[in-house]
């Protein structure tokens, strides 16, 4: 298993963490593969980029920011592809206030590796738990 690997797996979390926070979802296809599934929670199985890409814009809330936070990545390699799991924090704040809202979550996913470099092709988010002030 190569360490470069890992570390480009784990630099998926990171990634789709910034691009979530700064409302960047046209990057979405750097982080998810053309045809990732997704379990969410929220949005139940959405299949296809453009699936994720539109209930991802769809849950954007005017004027409330969001902070992603990502630990215990754990990666394994096996060829072309890998599995990742991590915990989440998400903090839901208005700019210069404390979050009104955070959740904690379980996210594992799939890689697959491409052309492109690695992808996910597969998630699944997991609702730990969820305080709302």
């Amino acid at each position: 298993m190569s360490t470069t690997d890992r570390l480009e797996i784990a630099d998926l979390f990171a990634r789709l963490a910034y691009l979530l926070d700064e409302a960047r979802y046209d990057d979405l296809p750097g982080v998810y593969h053309a045809d990732v599934v997704a379990h969410s929670p929220r949005g139940g199985v959405l299949r296809g980029l453009e699936e994720v890409t539109d209930f991802v814009k769809a849950s954007h809330v005017e004027g409330v920011r969001t902070q992603h936070v990502h630990g215990d990545v754990l990666v394994q390699v096996d060829g072309d592809r890998a599995t990742a799991t991590a915990n989440q924090l998400v903090f839901f704040y208005r700019e210069g206030e404390p979050p009104h809202r955070n959740s904690g979550l379980r996210v594992s996913a799939t890689a697959l590796r491409t052309p492109e470099g690695w992808r996910i092709g597969e998630t699944r988010i997991a609702l730990s738990w969820m305080r709302e002030d």
